[in-house]
């Protein structure tokens, strides 16, 4: 029997956010994470850098060793300690949840357990674990206050008119230059303007391509992988004369669940394939589960957007797997 120190599991879970897509706390769940672009929310005139966001899944539990792994590393103990120091831990977070209904993991999020004995999470909002925006943080543009100038009734008082006979000369040539002056200084006002914006434009496109290139970079930090992959997805192309095949890599993965039990894995398969999804099956993975697919997309944002009408609609707990199969 080991002696058991408190250990702040919360503070390895928080370290390891910032450099895995999953961090699963054995026998309790997964914290899952996902890149969100920078956004700015008009209504309230702020700005929010690329962050990392965090969501919670109750069905993966089994060990990955990831988290007693780093654990025995830290503390320069056993694995098998870290393991038991794991479980200690969950036991307590879970009798405080019998007890309060409520349960605080620092720096990561809080949970609620509702009437239906069901885990609500929600993510803290104090931490950005997406290490490409360190020093990056939110503001508050103030919106500018716009001073209305009353304008003032001027009496003039009338006078005599004076009627002037202009001498017969080519004044008016100067003014006409004078115009001619003024009318090119405005032109090139407003193509200086044009050429700044597109000089804006073109900054931005490139600031956007490059927040991509790291998220498309740290998206390959997929925790779990297939211990049995299936054989690529082909497209046939047709022509005339020749048919022929090329391989599409489909890497990104709306996933439905994972399940211990084969019959229920085919049963969902069968649910989605008849409301029209273009759905998978997986072998068994290193977790002993069967994976359900809502299907396989060539490019992250298609599966992003299949993903998110998902969760909108009907499967909240729908999450993207980042693997080539």
């Amino acid at each position: 029997m080991y002696n058991f120190v408190y250990m702040n599991i919360e503070h390895y879970i928080s370290q390891l956010l910032y450099r895995y897509q999953c961090v699963t706390i054995p026998g309790f769940g997964a914290f899952l994470t996902e890149i969100q672009s920078a956004q700015w929310v008009e209504s309230a005139n702020s700005f929010y850098p690329p962050k990392k966001l965090i969501s919670f899944n109750t069905n993966i539990k089994n060990n990955d060793g990831l988290l007693a792994n780093h654990i025995a590393r830290a503390e320069k103990t056993s694995y098998e300690y870290a393991i038991s120091a794991i479980q200690y831990e969950v036991l307590n977070w879970k009798k405080e949840l019998e007890q309060n209904r409520t349960l605080n993991v620092k720096n990561v999020g809080s949970f609620v357990l509702n009437a239906t004995d069901n885990l609500i999470f929600t993510p803290s909002e104090q931490k950005n674990y997406l290490t490409s925006s360190f020093g990056l943080a939110s503001f508050i543009a103030p919106a500018m206050k716009r001073e209305n100038v009353e304008a003032k009734e001027t009496i003039v008082e009338e006078r005599e008119v004076v009627a002037l006979i202009p001498e017969e000369r080519s004044g008016r040539s100067y003014l006409k230059y004078a115009a001619i002056f003024i009318l090119g200084l405005g032109l090139a006002g407003t193509a200086a303007y044009s050429v700044y914006n597109n000089q804006i434009e073109t900054e931005t496109i490139l600031v956007e391509k490059a927040v991509q290139k790291k998220v498309e970079s740290k998206i390959q930090e997929a925790t779990f992988f297939i211990k049995s992959p299936l054989a690529p997805v082909t497209l046939s192309v047709k022509s005339d004369k020749v048919e022929e095949v090329k391989e599409v890599k489909m890497p990104y993965h709306v996933v439905a669940g994972a399940f211990r039990d084969e019959k229920n894995a085919e049963q969902v398969f069968k649910k989605l394939v008849k409301e029209g999804y273009n759905a998978r099956r997986l072998e068994i993975n290193k977790h002993g589960l069967y994976p359900v697919l809502y299907g396989s997309y060539a490019t992250y944002a298609e599966a992003q957007k299949v993903k998110n009408e998902v969760r909108e609609s009907e499967n909240p707990d729908a999450w993207l797997l980042v693997e080539s199969l």
